[in-house]
């Protein structure tokens, strides 16, 4: 099982990113995944998950309205557009195979991060 980010980079506030997430997870199609990030000296936190079917997602508050989650399953990629980045957005980003419970994700395999900078 593999999972592997991309599109991260240095923008200015107010910019978009959109980061994708290859993975090469026999389930894919079939599992939820998430995005979580981890600022310098914070914790990792929860950014976004999305049901198996795409069909349901969930934000966190900081967030939500300006990140959007989406997936291919014909692709095994799943995505997050950001849009109207904030400085307080810069962090590490990880893309998560998590399990079935999008309100309560619980991690099952992380990539290894795409860092986001976001200038004033």
């Amino acid at each position: 099982e593999q999972l592997v980010e991309s599109g991260g980079g240095l923008v200015q506030a107010g910019d978009s990113l959109r980061l994708s997430c290859a993975a090469s997870i026999r389930t894919f199609d079939s599992d939820a995944m998430g995005w979580f990030r981890q600022a310098p000296g914070k914790e990792r936190e929860f950014v976004a998950t999305i049901s198996w079917s795409g069909r349901s997602t969930h934000y966190a508050n900081s967030v939500k309205g300006r990140f959007t989650i989406s997936r291919d399953n014909a692709k095994d990629t799943l995505y997050l557009q950001m849009n109207s980045l904030k400085p307080e957005d810069t962090a590490v980003y990880y893309c998560v195979h998590t399990n079935d419970d999008i309100l309560r994700p619980a991690p099952l395999s992380w990539g290894q991060g795409t860092q986001v900078t976001v200038s004033s």
